[in-house]
């Protein structure tokens, strides 16, 4: 446990890369629904997919960082690394209108990135 408030402590950043892409991946649900209803909703989805993308790439950096020069553990990095590959996977589908794979895709990114965040 004392190990656990440690790492906290000394790598805040981290913690709050993940709470901002668990954001950004809320309000993309959000654009979504917006998408549906409103003439500008498309437009929100849009940008708000690209600040999602640049939220993942902020907790890749965020977690390598935690890693090499802050001494901690491996775990994080390949975690970051794979919202960044599911991110990947959530634009390619959404440009190509596969809402059938693009929606629950979001859903899972958005209750992993939850259980991230709860774990950190």
């Amino acid at each position: 446990m004392a190990t656990q408030v440690t790492a906290q402590r000394r790598f805040p950043f981290l913690r709050i890369a993940i709470a901002l892409q668990t954001l950004t991946i809320f309000l993309q649900a959000v654009s979504a629904g917006l998408l549906l209803t409103a003439s500008y909703g498309e437009t929100l989805q849009c940008a708000g997919a690209r600040v999602m993308y640049g939220a993942s790439m902020l907790y890749v950096l965020a977690a390598v960082l935690a890693w090499k020069p802050g001494g901690g553990p491996l775990a994080p990095v390949w975690h970051a690394s794979g919202f960044l590959v599911l991110a990947s996977v959530q634009v390619v589908l959404g440009i190509a209108h596969v809402p059938s794979v693009h929606l629950p895709l979001g859903v899972l990114m958005f209750g992993l990135s939850v259980l991230a965040l709860v774990r950190r």
